[in-house]
Order: C-alpha cells, then sequence, then structure tokens
C-alpha cells in the first residue's frame, strides 16, 4: 500500500496559550524550535508528511498572521498551497476549506489532517499508520488516528472503540469521550477500548464533503462557494464576502460525533511517540536538561542558560538572552523572553491559559 496519491492538511493556527510567553499570537508554538533540533515544530511537521505526498500534495491553513512565518519556514511549499483564512473560524472551517480545495483540484482525493503542532518520534510507525487509515477512507469511513494511551490522562478526549486497541486493525469508533477525571480516564486506559483523541483524521474529500452538508449546510455551503472561486480572480473578494458567516464550530462536533452514532467513523491505534507539547511540563520532559545538578531541576530553551541552586523541580525557559538564576525556590516554572516573564508554580501550569485571559482583559498582552 502507497500513499503516493495522499493530500494532506496541516492546520496551522491557535497561540499555544498554556506557552505563554513563549508561544504568543503573533509567534504560536508551531513557529517555535521545539523538537530537540534547530527545525521548528512546523518544519518537523513538513518534513514527517512529505515522504507520504509530496509538497505537491500538502496544504498548510492558517491565518493571515501566520502566512508570512510559514512560507519563510517552508521555502518547499509551493505558495498556492498555502490557504489564508482571514481570522480563525475552528477546526471545522480550516479542515472543510482544504477538503473543498482539494477535492476541487482533485476530485474524490484521499486527503489526511495533521496539526502542526505535535511531535512524533516514530516517523516510520506513523507512516505505517497513516497507511492503514487510508485503506479505511477507501473504504468510505471518516478515519481518525487515536493514540494508545500510556497513562490514565485527563488533559485529552478520548475515543471509545469498538474492540480492545490492536496495532493495524481498523474498527468502528463508537463515541468520541471529552476530557474524563482521573478515575474514568484510569478506567478507559485499563480496558484497552480508548485511544487518545489527538484529531488526527484520514478520508475521502467526497465523503467528508457529503457529510458535512447533511450535518452541518451552514457551514458547507459558503465553504463550497468559497472553494468554487479558490485559484481564479474572484477568490479575495468571495473570501472576504463569505468567511465572516461560517459558524466557529470544531470538526468533532460538527461532523465526527454524529457521524460516529451513525456507525461511520473508523480509527487505527498509534503508538509512534506522540506529543501535542501542550504546557511546559510536556516541553521539559522532552527537551530538559539538568541544571540543579541533581536530576530534579530542568532548563529548556535556545542557550538553556540556567542555573538552580539549591531547589528542586524547578523548570527555566530562558528564551531570551539572559542568565536566568534561582535560589531557594522549589517546583516553579520561570519563562525569560525579551519582553514578559512568567513566574508560577508548577501544579499550576495548565492555569497560565486562564492567565492570559485576564491579561488580554486588563489589555497587557496588547503592550507586548
Amino acid at each position: 500500500m502507497t500513499t503516493t496519491d495522499l493530500h494532506v492538511v496541516v492546520p496551522a493556527g491557535g497561540s499555544g496559550t498554556r506557552l505563554w510567553p513563549l508561544s504568543r499570537a503573533a509567534n504560536p508554538k508551531f513557529l517555535h524550535p521545539l523538537t530537540g533540533t534547530d527545525r521548528s515544530l512546523l518544519q518537523a511537521t513538513f518534513d514527517r508528511l512529505v515522504p507520504l505526498c509530496s509538497a505537491a500534495n500538502l496544504l498548510v491553513v492558517t491565518g493571515t498572521a501566520h502566512a508570512a512565518g510559514v512560507a519563510r519556514q517552508l521555502p518547499g511549499l509551493p505558495e498556492r498551497n498555502i490557504l489564508v483564512e482571514p481570522f480563525a473560524r475552528d477546526s471545522c472551517a480550516a479542515i472543510a476549506l482544504a477538503a473543498a480545495v482539494i477535492h476541487r483540484r482533485a476530485p474524490g482525493a484521499v486527503m489526511a489532517s495533521f496539526a502542526a503542532d505535535h511531535l512524533i518520534t516514530d516517523t516510520a510507525e506513523f507512516a505505517h499508520t497513516v497507511a492503514r487509515a487510508v485503506d479505511g477512507a477507501r473504504d468510505g469511513y471518516l478515519m481518525t488516528i487515536g493514540i494508545t494511551p500510556t497513562r490514565p490522562e485527563t488533559g485529552y478526549g478520548y475515543l471509545q472503540c469498538s474492540e480492545p486497541a490492536a496495532r493495524s486493525v481498523i474498527q468502528r469508533v463508537l463515541e468520541f469521550k471529552e476530557k474524563p477525571s482521573l478515575d474514568v480516564a484510569t478506567r478507559y486506559v485499563e480496558s484497552g477500548k480508548y485511544l487518545w483523541n489527538a484529531s488526527m483524521f484520514v478520508w475521502k474529500t467526497d465523503v467528508f464533503l457529503a457529510e458535512l452538508a447533511a450535518r452541518r449546510p451552514d457551514v458547507a455551503e459558503p465553504i463550497a462557494r468559497i472553494a468554487d472561486a479558490w485559484d481564479t480572480d474572484a477568490q479575495e473578494e468571495t473570501l472576504a464576502e463569505l468567511w465572516p458567516s461560517v459558524p466557529k464550530v470544531a470538526v468533532e462536533y460538527a461532523v465526527m460525533e454524529p457521524a460516529a452514532e451513525d456507525g461511520k467513523v473508523g480509527t487505527v491505534p498509534g503508538d509512534f511517540g506522540w506529543s501535542d507539547i501542550g504546557d511546559f511540563e510536556t516541553v521539559v520532559e522532552l527537551l530538559g536538561v539538568d541544571v540543579g545538578g541533581g536530576g530534579k531541576s530542568f532548563a529548556t530553551g535556545p542557550g538553556g542558560r540556567a542555573v538552580v541552586v539549591d531547589g528542586e523541580g524547578v523548570v527555566v525557559v530562558p528564551a531570551g538572552n539572559r542568565l536566568v538564576s534561582t535560589l531557594g525556590v522549589s517546583d516553579v516554572i520561570v519563562v525569560d523572553t525579551e519582553d514578559a516573564v512568567l513566574v508560577c508554580g508548577r501544579d499550576r501550569a495548565q492555569d497560565i491559559k486562564r492567565l492570559t485571559e485576564i491579561l488580554r482583559e486588563r489589555g497587557e498582552l496588547d503592550r507586548l
């Protein structure tokens, strides 16, 4: 089985608020080198996907603020393959636009969607899993690639499968589950019938667009009109006119959850070293270097210029040009950038998003 005719979409949006102030609305995490190399998350995603589909068949959907950065980081990507949203309308609009443009260029093609800000370590196993998902898509399923859980994680949604997950076995998704409590997540993992939902999708464009039209015509109709004008002189005018009318909704809610209830969604479990780099705990787990002398405090960043003295569990992200040092404090996260500094308890890492909302309400983010 080859995937040489596969078309791939990379949604590249969001601001990575749980990684503030390293990740910003104008310079989000997918443009940062959080891969352990000098390649950004976006570039690593491109490197991983091009062998599966070729640059000619790879599209990036991004916002106006990020289009120049995407083009600069991906010089091998054709300019026509950067689809620019005037403003974010959530995942359904972005993925539907890409599906409709692909369908216009290659009717009935198989397409896959993978986020720009995920890290995958086993690219060979990833390619094998994608190939099996393509098989399911060719059979008419809306396919997902679920991640084999390694722990009872409460920060992810789950896919309830029709049977215990097994490598390369295509099976039906019975239901999408929201982020559970720890007790529920533990039961999920112990059952073997649940996978993490990483929003990785594979389907035939005509199958997806038909489901979208049946379930959310308020999304499908303006997207279809925009796609009809794509690659023509009317593209920008049509996009500006119709994009504001597209509802803001996630593709899971709009299509995948109701389709799963009707038995139309399949999945293949993936076990290829996946991480979504969702917060600083994940960053230090993957890329941290011991700066405490005892393997209990870590730094990560371009220079890693950090010193921790008489403290444990300190995470330092020196993203600016200064030396960052701590003395006598423990279990804190310190992020230093050129124009903003964050200090928070490690047990509050998930609340950094809330902090950014407070700063935005106070107008502080507008000054950065």
